[in-house]
């Protein structure tokens, strides 16, 4: 039959190993420190175009933000002089950001991920028509209004 003391010191080291193990855990939970940071780069050929992404404003050109969400997305460039320019622009996830993998790489990778996306674009210069054409174009238009054809 076991003494009081064998008793005692069981418990004891169970506690320990149970103790031991939380604090293993935890180490392992916190040290798994890593983080994918998303990035995403607009750039525009003339540079200084204000960039829109899903109709919110980010900045003038060459203008880099963070987003949460890969998929398709609307950009829109505006600059003085030049045709604006709106594009679909798909944002394709890397491999390690597929569903199940991501979970993994967002929360256990040993380091910092960073995944940069980069985009450039060229605008084109804004076509304005010679202004005798204009008038010819305007004379035209009140002609046939004043007839009523």
């Amino acid at each position: 039959m076991p003494s009081f003391f064998d008793r005692h010191a069981d418990t004891s080291d169970r506690w320990r190993r149970i103790c031991a193990g939380m604090v293993l855990a935890c180490l392992l939970v916190t040290s798994g420190s890593g983080c994918v940071f998303r990035r995403m780069t607009i750039e525009s050929d003339p540079p200084g175009a204000l960039a829109y992404v899903d109709g919110k404003e980010v900045g003038y050109t060459p203008a880099s933000f963070s987003f949460l969400y890969y998929g398709t997305r609307e950009i829109k460039l505006v600059k003085d002089g030049y045709q604006t320019l709106t594009v679909m622009q798909k944002v394709q996830a890397p491999w390690y950001q597929w569903p199940g993998i991501e979970f993994i790489a967002d929360n256990f990778s040993p380091q910092k991920v960073t995944d940069r996306h980069v985009y450039r674009y060229s605008m084109q210069r804004q076509q304005i028509p010679p202004s005798n054409e204009l008038l010819e174009r305007g004379r035209s238009f009140r002609s046939q209004a004043e007839f009523g054809q």
